[in-house]
């Protein structure tokens, strides 16, 4: 249409003003919008216009041979520029694929209802094209009840992928084999100081790497079991904020147990080898269990005011009782979070979420991923 434009506007001006030459932006346009087979074209179809009008159409050329040139060296370098940018855009499409296979290899999908939980999670990098950061989450059904870890490396780039990857591949064995989760928090501190070390011995000098991680357990429930009572579980808060239950009566958080993070167990003040302490505590059958990291209890308004999130879940649900379900809970802090941060220039962080709720039957179970 914008070739047809050109020619005919040619014509109708008077031959003091040539619009001829301006064949030249249709291949320009194509290269940006279209494939190289389409800019080929339209830079012959432009150059066949341009001699049509220029040598057939007027008696005497105007613009003669600086204007051909013109327009083949516009066709030309359209083609050229249109073959870089479609190498690029496959370059891109593949580091995304390999993005999105590394992703589901550090936090692989989960399948729903697992572990005999009624879930939901979002996690969001800040690093948009990286897809993977420092925050992590998993849940794993053992023989002694589903375990559950949340956490965030500190840092970010490849040390910190490097630390998550190895962090839940050690909680996934260790929450399956381990009986207590005092067990398990102490092989998680162990593995986070084994990827110290190895990160000197490699010379990317990220021994004061730590994370934060919270892990609880629930009991473990009989198949076919009707939960009419209150889910009990053990909790252990490693330099992590605790949860939030989330019901219609409101939203209470979970005790702290004051454990430090991961990688720095010789601060801790409990006895040297003993684990971190652990707390029980329960959850209701209409209350929801939230998990989250900083990027949501850090996100900061214009003001520099950070997000409420306890205070606000605690009126959102005395508004909308209906909100303590895992999927839409997720979804309301999810857009509150970009509500609070919208128009701030804070430098945004990775934000995670997971929301789980024990299923009223715990579903049967042949055997334990």
């Amino acid at each position: 249409m914008l070739l047809v434009l050109i020619v005919l506007g040619d014509l109708w001006t008077s031959s003091g003003f040539r619009m001829i030459t301006w064949v030249v932006m249709v291949p320009a346009l194509t290269a940006a919008l279209a494939g190289v087979g389409g800019t080929v074209v339209f830079s012959v179809l432009s150059l066949a216009a341009y001699l049509l009008v220029d040598t057939v159409l007027h008696p005497v050329p105007e613009t003669g041979l600086p204007g051909f040139l013109l327009v083949v060296a516009a066709g030309s370098t359209s083609v050229a520029a249109c073959a870089v940018r479609r190498a690029n855009e496959r370059r891109a499409e593949r580091l995304a694929l390999v993005a999105d296979v590394v992703r589901d290899t550090v936090l692989r999908p989960l399948p729903f209802q697992w572990g005999g939980l009624d879930w939901s999670a979002l996690y969001v990098t800040a690093d948009r094209v990286a897809r993977v950061g420092g925050d992590f989450y998993d849940l794993q059904p053992s023989p002694h009840g589903t375990r559950v870890v949340l956490g965030d490396v500190q840092g970010k780039g490849i040390g910190a992928v490097a630390a998550v990857a190895v962090l839940l591949g050690t909680f996934r064995e260790a929450a399956y084999h381990e009986g207590l989760l005092r067990d398990v928090a102490r092989r998680l501190e162990t593995r986070m100081k084994r990827q110290q070390a190895y990160s000197r011995f490699i010379g990317r000098n990220e021994s004061d790497r730590f994370a934060t991680a919270v892990v609880l357990s629930f009991d473990p429930v009989e198949p076919g079991t009707v939960r009419r009572g209150v889910s009990g579980m053990d909790l252990a808060t490693l330099g992590h904020e605790p949860p939030l239950a989330v019901g219609p009566d409101g939203v209470r958080a979970l005790p702290s147990t004051g454990g430090v993070p991961l990688g720095m167990g010789e601060l801790a003040c409990d006895p040297p080898g003993s684990g971190p302490r652990i707390a029980r505590d329960g959850l209701a059958p209409d209350e929801t269990l939230l998990l989250f990291t900083d990027g949501v209890t850090e996100a900061r308004d214009r003001t520099g005011a950070f997000y409420p999130l306890q205070q606000d879940l605690a009126r959102a649900v005395a508004e909308d009782p209906g909100l303590t379900q895992p999927e839409r809970l997720v979804r309301y802090v999810r857009d509150a979070v970009d509500r609070h941060v919208s128009g701030a220039r804070w430098e945004s962080d990775d934000l995670t979420l997971l929301a789980l709720r024990p299923l009223p039957v715990e579903p049967p179970r042949e055997a334990f991923p």
